[in-house]
């Protein structure tokens, strides 16, 4: 028996061993869509130092690059076929700090230093909705909805929230309004993050341009790739305008989206009913009960 036992014991060792250095091969692919990610939080992480040096304008780069990764990691991973669950759980931690975190922080050290704490609690809530925008958006991706509501999102997303929320440093590095010179703009500045923090936890329909991403027609092809290049053509030039102007475009789509969104619905709505009433009116015809009821005999 004492000579039984360290064997035992050596072999389950041996065994836990194994296990915890077991070898697996993953495809390279599959790493692929991660590294564009960890990318993009290299560049959100280092936008957070520039704010705080007071290397703004490269803070701004770099959560503008940083949305960039953000929005062809995705597209990257349906191509290889390597999407996976800690790839999307490493995307939203990743969208958290970039486009949560870092604006938050860019914001603050940029033109709310003066507005004390209350400018540190309206850049927090727009943190703090971000956080929930990501949460409910991965609670939802298990939903069955109809393939077209794919096309959009429900509230704003943040990679475009941390865009858009970033207007006053466009306006004013473009030379078109000095913002932090006034304090009834900085009043104004901050009632602006307040409306995109309350966008993203909202329930606004907002376009998303999925379903178009996967199938161009042919004659879209040469004016998408011409929009395409005309578009980094202008960010490149005039990096500021053309940003503040994406910005006020994006803004305004909210309307166009929503009554398309809800008109959808509810064309969808009336053909539920109309097939519900149809059915209604023709009902199957009954099956004759031949072999009699229970307990009753044919003969």
């Amino acid at each position: 028996m004492d000579q039984v036992e360290p064997q035992l014991e050596k072999e389950t060792r041996r065994r836990r061993a194994q296990r915890m250095f077991a070898r697996r091969r993953i495809p390279v692919r599959l790493m692929v869509p991660n590294f564009f990610t960890l990318l993009g939080l290299c560049a959100g992480l280092t936008s957070i130092r520039m704010g705080i040096e007071g290397k703004y304008e490269i803070a701004l780069y770099l959560i503008v690059f940083a949305a960039f990764l953000d929005g062809i990691d995705g597209r990257i991973a349906r191509l290889l076929k390597a999407s996976s669950r800690f790839g999307a759980e490493l995307d939203s931690l990743a969208d958290f700090v970039n486009f949560g975190v870092a604006p938050a922080f860019l914001l603050f050290n940029w033109g709310l230093s003066s507005t004390r704490s209350f400018g540190w609690i309206c850049v927090m809530m727009f943190a703090l909705g971000s956080a929930l925008r990501l949460a409910r958006f991965n609670a939802a991706l298990d939903e069955d909805r109809p393939r077209w509501q794919s096309n959009y999102f429900t509230g704003v997303p943040t990679p475009a929230a941390a865009i858009a929320v970033m207007l006053p440093v466009y306006l004013e590095a473009s030379g078109l309004v000095d913002i932090r010179g006034n304090p009834l703009l900085v009043k104004l500045m901050l009632v602006y993050i307040l409306a995109i923090a309350l966008l993203m936890v909202s329930n606004l329909p907002t376009f998303s341009g999925k379903l178009i991403g996967e199938r161009l027609p042919r004659e879209y092809v040469l004016p998408a790739i011409f929009a395409a290049i005309g578009l980094v053509s202008l960010l490149v030039t005039y990096p500021f305008e053309t940003l503040a102007g994406a910005t006020f475009v994006y803004l305004a789509s909210f309307v166009w989206s929503a009554r398309r969104y809800y008109g959808k619905l509810a064309q969808d709505n009336a053909t539920a009913k109309a097939s519900q009433s149809v059915a209604a009116a023709n009902p199957p015809p009954v099956t004759p009960n031949i072999a009699g009821t229970p307990g009753e005999s044919l003969h």
